[in-house]
């Protein structure tokens, strides 16, 4: 039941930055916006694999 919390967690964390992103710099910018957004969701995976692999 802990590490689904925790996941829930570290989702709920990287939809904030995205949300609190978009809305503070790029509000009327679609191309600009989505780059971004695949660019914060790769950095979240990329910590996320590299935990899973360190504690495994």
């Amino acid at each position: 039941m802990g590490r689904q919390v925790s996941i829930v967690l570290y989702v709920a964390a990287m939809v904030a930055i995205i949300v609190g992103v978009d809305f503070a710099f790029f509000r009327d910018r679609f191309w600009e916006r989505l780059m971004v957004n695949i660019g914060i969701v790769l950095v979240f995976t990329a910590f996320y694999l590299r935990s899973v692999r360190h504690l495994s």
